[in-house]
């Protein structure tokens, strides 16, 4: 007999849904700002700088460089990763300063979001020369709160 995987299915309040949306929208918006200073080409420790403080400008509580520590079936392992931002302790922002994001760079980000149970995230990528070109938003897993296809597989 063949055993078909079944996913959770995990759906998102509305309310929860439309809260973390404008938190990253205003994410995204303190982003262009910063982008605007300084466009492309500096380094990812300058942008991180940068944004927290565009964001702290914003009224957000924000936390840089956070250690995500990795268990194993309960275990703590000794071993941790490392979150770029830690928005309001609702929303991680990993930062980019590259030719061009790639698939390992979005996993890593779902990776974070999975380990930390967060349900939204930001990819920002800040050497574009148009920075709405450099950011991919993710969510963890969830289903959209009325959507009946999985936003991401």
């Amino acid at each position: 007999m063949e055993h078909e995987e079944t996913k959770e299915r995990r759906f998102i309040a509305e309310e929860e849904y439309h809260r973390l949306l404008d938190l990253s929208n205003t994410i995204i918006g303190a982003a262009i700002e910063v982008h605007k200073e300084f466009g492309p080409g500096l380094l990812e420790s300058v942008y991180e700088d940068c944004l927290k403080v565009e964001l702290e400008l914003r009224g957000l509580n924000v936390k840089t460089q956070v250690d995500l520590p990795l268990f194993y079936k309960g275990k703590d392992t000794g071993k941790f990763y490392r979150i770029d931002m830690l928005v309001d302790d609702v929303f991680i922002v990993e930062l980019k300063a590259v030719e061009m994001i790639k698939p390992l760079h979005e996993v890593q980000l779902l990776t974070y979001m999975k380990l930390s149970d967060i349900k939204m995230g930001l990819l920002i990528n800040f050497n574009v020369p148009k920075l709405k070109e450099g950011v991919k938003r993710k969510l963890n897993g969830y289903l959209e709160y009325k959507g009946i296809k999985p936003v991401r597989e």
